[in-house]
């Protein structure tokens, strides 16, 4: 299986895409990713994705036309941790939701594990 992105934002062109394969996520975390996406290109600029690697993991990904001087990396990199940390909780259910629904890995024991707790 390869990389599979949700969403993403392009400064460049200046439009978002949302990936229709996830049309059953929440429209909440729908609106927060378009959020997310759009504000990343805005502040930081290039192309902005969100996707999943092949285990299941989520993955940012950033980049930049090679004539963008305007483009940081160390900027970019530290707004993907902003995120990360800020909006922990939701992506976590994001890749419960993919690591579930679209690669079928069975949750059952880490339910009873949560439920004892």
């Amino acid at each position: 299986m390869e990389e599979v992105v949700i969403c993403g934002a392009n400064a460049y062109e200046q439009k978002y895409y949302f990936n229709k394969d996830f049309d059953r996520i929440p429209d909440e975390i729908k609106d927060e990713l378009h959020v997310i996406c759009v504000l990343f290109t805005e502040e930081v600029g290039g192309i902005f994705t969100i996707g999943f690697d092949e285990e299941g993991e989520l993955k940012f990904t950033t980049q930049a036309a090679d004539e963008d001087y305007l483009y940081d990396d160390v900027s970019a990199g530290l707004l993907v941790s902003k995120i990360r940390s800020t909006r922990q909780e939701m992506l976590e259910s994001l890749q419960l939701f993919y690591r579930a629904f679209v690669l079928g890995e069975d949750f059952s024991e880490y339910l009873k594990e949560e439920e004892e707790q």
